[in-house]
């Protein structure tokens, strides 16, 4: 019996609203993988995989198929803001700034545009900017080779754990090069590289064909909106201003020229790649990431989309949402005894402050990790403020499943904020 609640508690509610989600969006068959890049265009169109970090590094991983989870992919143009960061860690944000630009082009990535006075890219996400900034890492004088690894170091930091690079996805994409070569042959001609221009093109590409799984992502997402700390390993690994700049940076310009929509529907900061992913962070409380291949005509995943758009709304993920934000819900967790009551002792969980989707979460992790020793439970929302709609769905599901485990529940729920 033990054995068997002790299973139970382990369950994952988020895990188990993940793939509802997930299943949800199977039948979508909208879009097609991408086709300009012979790799990407022989790819399986099937997988479709979510996942979720926490700042304090609990991950929640989905996939609609066996496999997906654990499925790589290159991480493409996903890399942007990440290369973004190791540059403005090593050359600062005004020396940067001289070369790349922070305002949103309204242009597709691909477009081959500077801005008029300063020939600057007008920011990293585009591929003018990408490359550029992509320069700027390690130095001038730096060859291909020590520039990628510097890069590839970086993002196992983000991801906590050692990448490695696709080379077939990478020798493929620089032989349908033609246009990043002619950004790059621009770029030179008005000294914002120094690089031969298919030096730059090679040094960007190997960037985009680092290899990464949908958990990758969302713990190096969750490294942005942790001011720069991974939440696993606890190492600083780019400044909290720099992380900030970053953010704001993905929040203006990351989906390119449907950023203002992007913003407007889904409202987290983001970045796409054309192998099928997005990922996205939510400052202070945690990274998002989504794989599915097939892409819209905008060069965005079709699925990953759509989830995206169903967590925000589900999980009241929206930047500008005026709900108030809970993380450290749990004020107190004591046992007493009490005459003639699960041999005499029960024990009492307090909430406290707005019960959100990252409160629920830390309550539900902490009573796993507690362990509850009678199996007479009190769950008091007295301090509680206010419960959003994915936190009430999450207390109940977590009454549900703790009253199936063995466990005489009570809510003490005197201004009924639990609906």
């Amino acid at each position: 019996m033990e054995e068997a609640v002790a299973h139970s508690m382990r369950d994952s509610m988020v895990n188990d609203y993940l793939k509802e989600r997930l299943e949800r969006l199977k039948d979508n068959s909208e879009g097609a993988v991408a086709d300009y890049i012979p790799e990407l265009a022989a790819a399986d169109d099937s997988p479709f995989s979510v996942a979720i970090c926490t700042t304090n590094g609990q991950v929640y991983a989905e996939g609609l198929n066996d496999g997906d989870v654990d499925l790589e992919f290159t991480i493409q143009s996903m890399s942007k803001p990440f290369a973004y960061a190791l540059a403005l860690e090593e050359r600062g944000v005004e020396e940067v700034a001289k070369y790349v630009g922070v305002e949103p082009s309204g242009e597709a990535f691909n477009e081959l545009s500077l801005e008029g006075e300063t020939k600057r890219p007008m920011n990293p996400m585009i591929n003018a900017g990408a490359i550029a900034i992509n320069q700027m890492i390690n130095g001038e004088d730096s060859t291909v080779e020590e520039r990628v690894e510097k890069i590839r170091q970086f993002f196992s930091k983000l991801a906590g754990r050692e990448l490695s690079i696709d080379e077939d996805v990478s020798t493929s994409e620089i032989e349908t090069s033609d246009r990043n070569l002619s950004i790059a042959h621009m770029l030179r001609s008005y000294g914002m590289v120094n690089d031969s221009a298919h030096d730059a093109v090679e040094s960007y590409t190997k960037q985009c064909s680092i290899k990464v799984t949908v958990s990758d992502l969302a713990m190096m997402a969750a490294t942005l909106a942790n001011g720069g700390v991974q939440p696993q390993t606890g190492e600083r690994v780019c400044g909290r201003l720099v992380a900030r700049h970053v953010q704001a940076v993905m929040a203006s310009a990351g989906m390119y020229n449907g950023a203002g929509q992007w913003m407007a529907t889904v409202g987290i900061p983001a970045k796409s790649g054309v192998s099928g992913g997005i990922m996205g962070t939510l400052p202070g409380r945690l990274g998002l990431a989504a794989f599915s291949p097939k892409l819209n005509e905008k060069g965005n995943s079709v699925r990953a989309k759509k989830l995206f758009q169903t967590l925000s709304w589900d999980m009241g993920l929206h930047l500008m949402e005026a709900e108030a934000h809970g993380r450290v819900c749990v004020r107190s967790i004591t046992s007493e005894e009490v005459p003639a009551a699960d041999k005499g002792i029960k024990t009492t969980v307090r909430l406290q402050g707005d019960i959100d989707f990252s409160a629920a979460e830390n309550f539900w992790r902490i009573i796993q990790d507690h362990g509850i020793p009678s199996k007479t439970l009190f769950l008091d929302l007295e301090k509680v403020d206010q419960v959003n709609a994915i936190g009430n769905e999450m207390l109940k599901e977590a009454k549900s499943r703790l009253t199936k485990a063995g466990y005489n529940v009570t809510i003490v729920d005197p201004d009924k904020v639990l609906k």
